[in-house]
């Protein structure tokens, strides 16, 4: 009745970049659709329970020349977990299965099973100089273009979350399709994270001016105090990590601390105008101001702003 079905896939998409994740996802579904119909495609999640989801797996073809099961957060099962074995062996030939779980543990036998036996793809997160160069190609494919020094600073100014970069290059792209950095001060506001690099970056090389303006900049956007001074409680914490690493490579001391490339990149940045013993000086001051914002009646932007343009002037 039905054309013979070439061959069977079992994929397992796995990763921490839930952008491209989701996009991997869906360019295997469509390619299935698009060839066998939608009457052929299943979902199930781990929660609908292991004999649901082997019942469907085995299930013959009926509407469409062959099935597609995608099963999503898998170790919500305790059962599919200690039975992966079963299901793989039970999937009918004509059955195409997705298996979609960001957080594998590599020490697990699930994990290892997956590896092993189905096509296993790890969606990364990229660094700075690979989601640049994804900018340029995304601009590239939507008819418009973005030099690669402006997809760097786009990184740099949206962080590195690649679903924000990608709404971002989106954005930009409508508003002209030549990006460049006039538009992207224009339309992006910058991360949390990127804000207080600048700020620190800023203080540390002893410009008390453009300190406040960043500072006045986030407090207009309503950015409370407190919530700046735990930004840089986070940040101060992060370059005495880096700092103590030393010659370090980045790769080491990213998974080390289970950090971002791109932090450790722009912290070491920042490290080397400093001395640790300064930089354990400023934590300590931090921890203090804000056991003090919680405790003692405080103006709060003058607090900070103090701290600030200490930390301005004893580096300039």
């Amino acid at each position: 009745m039905f054309s013979c079905y070439s061959r069977q896939v079992i994929t397992t998409l796995t990763g921490s970049n839930t952008y491209v994740l989701k996009a991997a996802q869906k360019s295997l579904v469509q390619a299935f659709v698009e060839k066998n119909g939608e009457f052929g495609l299943e979902r199930f999640s781990g929660e609908d329970g292991y004999d649901k989801i082997l019942q469907s797996v085995q299930a013959v073809p009926f509407l469409a020349p062959a099935r597609m099961v995608v099963v999503t957060d898998i170790v919500a099962s305790k059962q599919l977990v200690e039975s992966i074995d079963v299901l793989l062996g039970a999937i009918n030939p004509e059955t195409d299965v997705v298996f979609v779980e960001p957080k594998l543990d590599k020490r697990t036998v699930l994990y290892k099973t997956l590896k092993k036996t189905t096509e296993f793809r790890e969606c990364n997160e990229l660094d700075e100089r690979a989601l640049a160069q994804w900018l340029v190609q995304e601009a590239s494919q939507a008819g418009g273009v973005i030099s690669r020094t402006d997809a760097a600073y786009l990184v740099c100014q949206a962080g590195t979350d690649q679903s924000r970069l990608g709404n971002e290059l989106e954005k930009l792209l409508l508003y002209d399709p030549n990006v460049t950095k006039q538009t992207i001060d224009l339309l992006v506001e910058p991360s949390p994270q990127s804000t207080v690099f600048a700020l620190l970056d800023e203080a540390f090389s002893g410009n008390a001016a453009r300190t406040l303006a960043i500072y006045q900049d986030q407090r207009k956007q309503r950015t409370e105090p407190q919530a700046i001074l735990a930004m840089l409680g986070w940040q101060l914490h992060v370059l005495c990590l880096v700092k103590t690493a030393g010659n370090e490579s980045v790769e080491h001391i990213s998974k080390a601390a289970k950090l971002n490339p791109f932090v450790v990149r722009k912290s070491q940045a920042i490290t080397r105008k400093l001395h640790l013993v300064a930089l354990k000086r400023l934590v300590h001051d931090v921890v203090e101001l804000d056991v003090r914002l919680k405790t003692v009646s405080t103006d709060a932007d003058e607090a900070v702003q103090t701290f600030l343009l200490t930390v301005a002037s004893a580096t300039s």
